[in-house]
């Protein structure tokens, strides 16, 4: 009740137009800037303005002009500015103009900026002295962000790049009361960029006006391959390199020697796109027989640290004087932490890149122990770096593959803190840039990268009423459901097979409703010309047809669980038709226009695949003969026992789970004492609560176990069993016996997204019930099937 008041609240304050909007503490002697459709300010910039500060005095004016329909004079004029500042007229001065004018601007940004930046340091400081406002920063950029800090407080949002993500209040009267602010924030480095050939259209407004840089630290970018690749053996990768052995580091050395001793700001040698290995002595030394979990690789670390320190040393030796830093990265089996190396080169600078290890929960969740893991890693890297350590973050929308809001914002509130602990030098973001994936990701990062401590509720609270005005009720509600779905979620892997935890039947039928709720509270304004509430229109419609991807790609999913795949088809072609109309609204709301999607990883892929799989059963290439169970025995083997034990051909013993399992939820699952359970399916096992105990993602052998009833003309001719999504290693018994081994590579994004498995039984069915059991292994990450299987026969070609 508490939260629905405060939200009621900046509704009410949102649509109700005060006598003047303040920015700074109110008080009698309030500096007024407009009122009643009257300038009663000027904008002051020097000619010779950079090209941020300049854009700051012009984006004052033109905001300051939406808000209140007043439009302030600008001048730049030398003379002009001269003859108005010798006036009593208010002004805004903007920037370097501002710290000549106003000297104490100066000491307030130096009391306040970081000390002896390793890139550079931001700060911005805003002053009202009399009928003067000054405001201004460390460095270009840093003027806007002082200038969007005062629009800020007017209640200027930008949560999306372009007018469609821009919401401006109508101020009448703009108001600043007492104001002497002065902030810095704690990251050198805040910026994302856009993968997947995504739309950037205002991405460069965007980041600025939430308080983003240009900053740039090198090592983002994979590099290293092209100072390597005459040390390749022949018929070898390019990911086969002797990365400790001195000749590596002196090839290195040689080819960027000329640009280190120009002193450029960075060189990238940042790893490729892969895992690392050779046949070097000295790299199996420094791996140490170590290796890492989550790459399922040798660590690669240490030998990887000893290359960067081998060719920092090298040149810093050489060139004294130059102040180039070298990029490295810590990605794929280079992430864990370097265990003999304990000291990087002064000139080396690292990014963090952890691409596979949760990005649903922040690194304080007890429900996540990789978090828990990658903090550890995290304090580490900044321990031995001195704070020369930058964190390449995911907003992966890891569901950008179909599309489906994938929200991360509490997740980076959580981490935001800790980077800040750590004194780290910052963030740099790779994002899909797809709104309907990432909504409100960006906007949170910006901000919070600004200030680690910003109230993320707050925020939430006012994005409602100021995005969707009169729908702003139905719409956090729908919005918070699907937030509180991701944050609340057991799942720490991630892409589209964990939609069926997040979007469940009841989900999407509460988001139903809501739009619904939406659509009558926007229908009075539906035909308005106004150009903010066509937005408010615009929004709810970009919503309508994102909660379409939702419930058409959910219902396909619930096709496919019936063996429906006709429905299956028909539904993922609904699916795709919403989301091109959403692209349609803005490339920038998808992603898959300018990738091209080819195989079963995208989504009309995955279609291809479920018409294959209908064909297989319609009669055209074969004849379902019968759909096996949506609900089989399972049991977990962590300690490899069940193929001494017989599990194999023992039928499973159910009684302890008919007694006691049955009402367990999932979050209870990881409890389950050593004893044949139920378990569905059509999700992977840990996305059904299949943990260990201490809450890690199960890993180890487990068993799956049904009885069919087949007649003796079902068992005739040629009979398969299709296990149309299965993932790991697995071994198939049909009434005790092994028919069949399916060889997989691991880790699950090294296969071919199809998943299938398709098991030739011909001969060895038998008339009536039939034991079917299913071995399988995982090492990391998802487990067992996720799509029912069925038995079918092949049509005769």
């Amino acid at each position: 009740m508490h939260r629905f008041a405060l939200f009621i609240a900046a509704f009410l304050s949102f649509h109700c137009v005060a006598s003047a909007q303040v920015a700074g503490k109110h008080g009698p002697d309030d500096l007024l800037i407009t009122k009643g459709g009257t300038p009663l300010a000027t904008i002051v910039v020097g000619s010779d303005a950079g090209r941020w500060e300049k854009q700051a005095a012009a984006d004052l004016q033109k905001y300051i002009a939406q808000m209140s329909g007043v439009r302030l004079e600008l001048v730049d004029q030398p003379e002009v500015i001269a003859a108005l500042l010798k006036s009593d007229k208010p002004a805004i001065v903007v920037g370097r103009m501002a710290i000549q004018a106003q000297p104490a601007l100066q000491s307030a940004l130096e009391a306040v900026v970081k000390k002896e930046p390793v890139l550079r340091g931001d700060a911005v400081a805003i002053k009202r002295v009399g009928n003067r406002l000054f405001l201004a920063g460390t460095n270009d950029e840093s003027h806007y962000f002082a200038a969007s800090w005062l629009l800020q407080q007017w209640g200027c949002r930008w949560y999306f790049a372009g007018e469609f993500g821009e919401c401006i209040p109508s101020q009448p009267a703009l108001s600043i009361g007492t104001l002497d602010f002065a902030y810095a924030p704690p990251f050198e480095v805040r910026h994302y960029w856009l993968s997947w050939n995504a739309d950037s259209t205002g991405a460069e407004e965007f980041q600025r006006r939430n308080f983003m840089s240009s900053v740039k630290l090198a090592g983002m970018g994979h590099a290293l391959g092209q100072y390597t690749a005459k040390l390749i053996p022949p018929g070898k990768s390019m990911f086969n390199v002797a990365l400790s052995d001195d000749a590596t580091a002196e090839e290195v050395a040689r080819r960027i020697e000329p640009e280190y001793a120009k002193g450029v700001e960075g060189i990238s040698l940042a790893i490729e796109d892969g895992n690392y290995v050779s046949e070097s002595a000295s790299d199996r030394e420094l791996q140490a027989g170590l290796n890492d979990k989550y790459a399922l690789q040798p660590s690669n670390t240490d030998a990887m640290i000893a290359l960067y320190n081998k060719v920092g040393k090298l040149l810093r030796l050489k060139y004294p004087a130059s102040r180039t830093r070298l990029g490295g990265m810590a990605y794929a089996n280079v992430t864990l932490p370097p265990q003999k190396i304990t000291a990087l080169e002064s000139n080396v600078v690292m990014w963090l890149a952890p691409i596979d290890i949760d990005p649903n929960h922040g690194m304080d969740d007890p429900i996540s122990p990789p978090r828990q893991e990658y903090k550890e890693m995290l304090f580490r890297w900044a321990q031995l770096t001195h704070g020369r350590l930058a964190i390449y973050d995911y907003d992966q929308g890891q569901l950008v593959w179909r599309d489906l809001p994938n929200p991360s914002h509490f997740v980076f509130a959580q981490d935001v803190r800790n980077y800040a602990k750590a004194g780290i030098l910052g963030i740099g973001t790779e994002s899909r840039g797809a709104t309907a994936t990432t909504f409100l990701n960006l906007f949170f990062r910006g901000q919070l990268m600004w200030n680690p401590e910003v109230d993320v509720a707050a925020l939430l609270d006012e994005f409602f009423p100021k995005f969707y005005g009169p729908a702003a009720v139905p719409m956090s509600a729908y919005w918070r459901a699907i937030f509180d779905a991701w944050q609340q979620t057991l799942a720490t892997e991630h892409e589209y097979f964990v939609a069926p935890m997040i979007y469940t039947p009841e989900l999407v039928n509460f988001l139903k409703a809501k739009l619904e709720d939406a659509r009558s509270a926007i229908a009075p304004i539906k035909s308005s010309a106004a150009r903010e509430q066509k937005l408010y229109v615009d929004r709810l419609h970009f919503t309508e047809l994102s909660f379409e991807v939702i419930d058409s790609y959910m219902a396909m999913q619930r096709a496919v669980s019936s063996l429906d795949f006709k429905a299956a088809v028909s539904q993922g072609e609904r699916g795709l038709a919403a989301r091109e109309l959403l692209t349609t609204m803005s490339p920038a709301f998808t992603t898959y226009k300018n990738i091209g999607e080819q195989g079963a990883a995208w989504w009309p892929g995955e279609v291809q695949q479920y018409r294959t799989l209908m064909a297989l059963t319609d009669g055209s290439r074969g004849t379902l003969l019968t759909k096996l169970p949506l609900e089989w025995a399972f049991r977990r083997d962590p300690h490899d026992t069940g193929l001494a034990r017989g599990w194999a051909y023992k039928p499973a013993d159910l009684s302890a789970w008919n007694a006691q399992g049955k009402s367990l939820t999932a979050d209870l699952r990881k409890d389950w004492p050593d004893q044949w359970e139920m378990l569905r399916s059509d999700l992977y096992i840990q996305g059904q609560g299949i943990r260990h105990a201490d809450s890690q993602s199960y890993t180890g052998h487990f068993w799956y176990q049904t009885e069919v009833d087949t007649s003796e003309s079902q068992c005739r001719g040629s009979v398969h069993a299709m296990f149309p999504g299965l993932f790991n290693d697995c071994w198939l018994y049909l009434n005790g016996e092994l028919i069949g081994h399916r060889g997989y590579s691991e880790p699950w994004w090294r296969n071919d997204y199809k998943f299938e498995w398709d098991v030739d039984l011909t001969g060895k069915l038998k008339a009536g019930r039939n034991l079917i059991t299913l071995r399988g292994f995982n090492p990391h990450h998802f487990g067992g099937m996720f799509r029912r299987p069925f038995l079918y026969r092949p049509a005769s070609l």
